[in-house]
């Protein structure tokens, strides 16, 4: 936004948000799992539903540019930043409403706030997604998955089979309570991605299951994304950069193109080295740096294999 119309944007926002609430000018590369983003112009965390609903609703009234910001972890932030508003949602609530249904807000984390207080309580379902950064909000936007590894390793596993219904702000204003065939799941899809609708709430439901065998998974599944996945501390990143192609992962078609190690010539990012779909910040990175691994691997492997990548993973803001 222009820096008038940022001004006037940011008063008429303070007066629907609280005095002191609006923070300015912050970056947003310290709140993705990249590390990598410029700054929003305006910057609001919502620590309740109704806050979330409020800002959300200001925004729009106010015909405010906003994005909603859960832990950045399928995103690219731009260099340039985010010009308008961004609205970090970090209502965490987790309420157990009977033997097997749980509820909670869309800034809860699937790990650890939902997946440890559930498996205590031996509930089944949403174990499988440990250790992969989401919150409830972001899970439902793209239809959470893992594919459980060896011996177990015979499907996908989705959010969406512990969905029992989600709360939402719709396009239209209203807040509206819908079951899994509203939000048309699909393979890193929901209906949200083409719809104004944000998640406010979800209720789960879970399956009785002994402990131990909870645990044995959680296990075994840490194990094999370790192998695999970059530890976020060592290698920030944002997961898998391409969507998976039919019969083939993308991965395995950059390996073959002897991408998989390959470093920028800034040195600040590489095309990782143990699983060639993720791209990881080796220190410094700039959305630049990746965006252009991204049009070297897209490039190659068309070239090459005569395969078309698309990206998964979302591009916020100014490039």
């Amino acid at each position: 936004m222009m820096a008038h119309r940022a001004d006037v944007a940011a008063r008429a926002l303070e007066e629907r948000l609280g005095a002191g609430r609006l923070e300015r000018n912050v970056a947003l590369a310290p709140f993705t799992t990249f590390r990598i983003g410029g700054p929003a112009d305006l910057f609001y965390r919502a620590r309740t539903t109704d806050e979330l609903c409020t800002a959300l609703l200001a925004a729009r009234e106010l015909e405010v540019p906003h994005f909603l910001l859960g832990l950045g972890a399928n995103i690219l932030v731009g260099d340039k930043g985010f010009r308008g508003l961004v609205i970090r949602s970090e209502a965490r609530t987790v309420e157990m409403l009977d033997e097997t249904r749980v509820r909670a807000a869309s800034g809860a984390v699937i790990y650890p706030d939902l997946i440890v207080q559930t498996v205590e309580r031996g509930l089944g379902g949403l174990h499988h997604f440990v250790g992969i950064p989401s919150t409830v909000g972001g899970a439902i936007w793209q239809n959470l998955h893992f594919l459980s590894p060896p011996p177990a390793r015979e499907r996908t596993v989705f959010i969406e089979e512990v969905v029992e219904s989600c709360e939402l702000l719709t396009a239209e204003g209203a807040v509206r309570e819908v079951g899994p065939d509203y939000l048309r799941f699909g393979y890193d899809y929901s209906i949200l991605h083409e719809r104004d609708d944000r998640v406010l709430s979800v209720t789960f439901r879970l399956t009785p299951q002994p402990r131990e065998e909870l645990r044995a998974v959680m296990r075994e599944n840490l194990a094999w994304r370790d192998e695999r996945h970059p530890d976020l501390w060592l290698y920030p990143c944002a997961g898998s950069i391409f969507q998976k192609l039919e019969g083939i992962g993308a991965g395995r078609l950059i390996d073959q193109c002897g991408l998989k190690g390959y470093v920028h010539p800034s040195g600040r990012a590489e095309i990782f080295h143990r699983h060639a779909n993720i791209i990881v910040n080796l220190g410094g990175a700039t959305a630049r740096d990746v965006r252009e691994l991204i049009d070297v691997a897209q490039s190659t492997v068309q070239r090459e294999l005569g395969y078309e990548l698309t990206p998964e993973i979302g591009f916020v803001g100014e490039f």
